[in-house]
């Protein structure tokens, strides 16, 4: 698609292209090439197998209450995000959650909500998210800034997480069983 633009007529200016070497040059090729690698990294993750393997090495969770799983997703997801897209992280660990539900005969959603929101906590490093990468970018935030910051904001979302999932996600899932957990 971006080679089209070098091809696609722009309607404002009669005989130039929509894009030119001049105005790539000037695109924020880090932050791009950061984003990118993030995708890649889950896309190898899953196309080599190690999706599969991870899963199949979780087995042993299994038999663990659920009381102790949703914390651990959540922790999971949200240290994973810090290296990858929140997006990659989700792509990543959210069909690994259905797995483990179905072996657990929980709902997925129980395992699934607490993963995806860990893999929003990207506060740490600015892999994490777009704007992460946009602020880092400016040079006015370190990456030690970032850190002091976001560390009690992952904290306090995990045990939020943790506190909710099973009480009211619990009830707005449907699944009563966990509400006296």
């Amino acid at each position: 698609m971006a080679t089209m633009l070098f091809i696609i007529p722009n309607k404002k200016n009669n005989g130039e292209k929509l894009m030119d070497w001049n105005k790539c040059k000037k695109l924020p090729w880090n932050i791009i090439l950061l984003l990118g690698a993030g995708f890649a990294i889950a896309d190898g993750v899953h196309t080599s197998g190690l999706a599969n393997e991870l899963s199949d090495s979780l087995s042993f969770l299994k038999t663990a209450p659920y009381i102790a799983i949703a914390p651990l997703t959540c922790l999971v997801s949200a240290a994973i995000t810090e290296f990858t897209s929140n997006n990659s992280t989700a792509t990543l660990v959210l069909p690994l959650l259905i797995e483990l539900a179905r072996s657990m005969s929980v709902h997925p959603l129980l395992l699934m909500v607490p993963g995806a929101i860990g893999a929003e906590f990207a506060f740490l490093l600015p892999t994490g998210t777009p704007s992460n990468v946009v602020g880092f970018s400016t040079g006015h935030i370190d990456i030690k800034d970032m850190i002091k910051v976001g560390l009690p904001l992952k904290v306090a979302g995990v045990v939020l997480i943790t506190a909710l999932m099973p009480t009211l996600g619990a009830y707005v899932f449907g699944t009563q069983e966990f509400i006296a957990l």
